[in-house]
């Protein structure tokens, strides 16, 4: 019944599970969902940023190889303050042909969708496991994933870890294979402060980081004009490592030198370059850089650099039984890219070969009134109960 699963989509969204706050109680709902459809439920409490979170896994099955995981977040990103927004966020709103409230896209309503699907899964069918893993914190650097990916196996006991990962990321029922790494780093200058009427006795460090950003802008160019021709099919929008300036922060008053100035920067490179090596080279790059302040060379800013987290590329091998099963149920006869990182690039270092393939479109991720089609929405748990029949059903 539709009515389901329109309840548990309005109960998913009124939950703030902002990744700055805790999404335990999240996670015990799904979990008093499933417990009585026979699944086995566990979380696996994790704290970041001193907030306590959980990732929840629930399987069922005969304990076999074979079988899948259906993965999805929880968490979601800030609304509060954010311009644009004529509804309530944490409120589901049924208008025309269009579901809103914050994670109807990304991806709250995918996961709604997969708890219907178990509503009515006969679990009796089953020649091979299903596993559910829903993570915490994946919007501010994949952390929950890092930490459930690896546990998986401790977790399901003697239930193998399934081989094939699902990921309801946004991608408008495209189905796509990889994505590029993605890493954040920080950095300092740190100058000399002082009255602004004598600028020559102290260091800048908002005028030395103008140094800064131009020689990483400078770096920025050379990556995109490096264009592989195995990656123009799969990232057709961007098909070369990409960079972004996030926050600059710096100063304190107009009439005072700024002493201390911060950058905060994020890049995503291609799924077969080492993610560390643009860190590497802005790092030599910065140890070359002239550290002095437009207003005299008496004395030089510190500049420094740190790595802040660093997400693994996606990159998993065509032909599985899981893209045939996608393509399938989505009428899709190809794979691509997405320009987003996913829990799938931690679920590699497991073992697991994910895809990536979800009811939401991209366009809505992060956006005021973010909302989902009611098509896409209503035909998920069938389309999810299609891909289990052909995964963990079929002989």
């Amino acid at each position: 019944m539709a009515d389901y699963l329109y309840d548990v989509a309005s109960r998913l969204v009124a939950f703030d599970t902002v990744s700055a706050k805790s999404d335990r109680d999240a996670m015990e709902y799904i979990a008093s969902e499933l417990t009585p459809r026979g699944f086995k439920t566990a979380l696996q409490p994790v704290e970041l940023f001193g907030v306590s979170q959980a990732n929840l896994v629930a399987w069922v099955g005969p304990p076999c190889a074979g079988g899948l995981i259906i993965s999805g977040h929880v968490d979601t990103v800030p609304f509060d303050g954010q311009p644009g927004w004529e509804r309530d966020p944490l409120k589901l709103e049924l208008a025309g042909d269009r579901i809103y409230g914050r994670g109807a896209t990304d991806m709250k309503g995918f996961i709604a969708q997969c708890l219907d699907a178990a509503r009515t899964l006969d679990s009796a069918r089953l020649k091979r496991p299903l596993v559910f893993v829903f993570t915490a914190s994946e919007e501010v650097g994949c952390l929950g994933a890092h930490s459930v990916a690896p546990a998986l196996k401790q977790i399901l006991g003697d239930t193998p870890v399934p081989r094939l990962a699902w990921i309801g990321e946004p991608t408008s029922w495209r189905v796509s294979h990889a994505h590029k790494s993605i890493v954040s780093l920080a950095v300092t200058v740190r100058g000399i402060g002082g009255h602004s009427g004598a600028p020559a006795r102290g260091v800048n460090a908002i005028a030395v980081m103008a140094r800064v950003i131009d020689a990483i802008g400078r770096f920025q160019q050379e990556l995109a004009a490096r264009r592989p021709a195995e990656y123009a099919e799969i990232f057709p929008d961007a098909p070369h490592d990409v960079l972004n300036f996030g926050t600059v922060q710096g100063g304190i008053a107009l009439n005072m030198i700024a002493e201390e100035c911060k950058l905060r920067i994020s890049y995503r490179t291609l799924p077969d370059a080492d993610p560390l090596g643009v860190y590497r080279e802005i790092g030599r790059r910065l140890d070359a850089l002239d550290g002095y302040d437009y207003a005299g060379r008496e004395h030089s800013a510190k500049i420094e650099i740190a790595l802040l987290n660093v997400v693994p590329p996606l990159d998993s091998p065509r032909g599985t039984a899981l893209e045939a099963a996608l393509f399938a149920v989505t009428g899709a006869n190809a794979s691509g890219g997405v320009l987003y990182a996913t829990d799938g690039g931690w679920f590699t270092g497991s073992g697991i070969t994910s895809l990536i393939c979800g009811p939401g479109d991209l366009e809505q991720a992060h956006q005021p009134n973010e909302h989902i089609r009611r098509d896409a929405f209503e035909r998920g748990p069938a389309m999810i109960n299609k891909v289990i029949e052909r995964l963990c059903c079929a002989p």
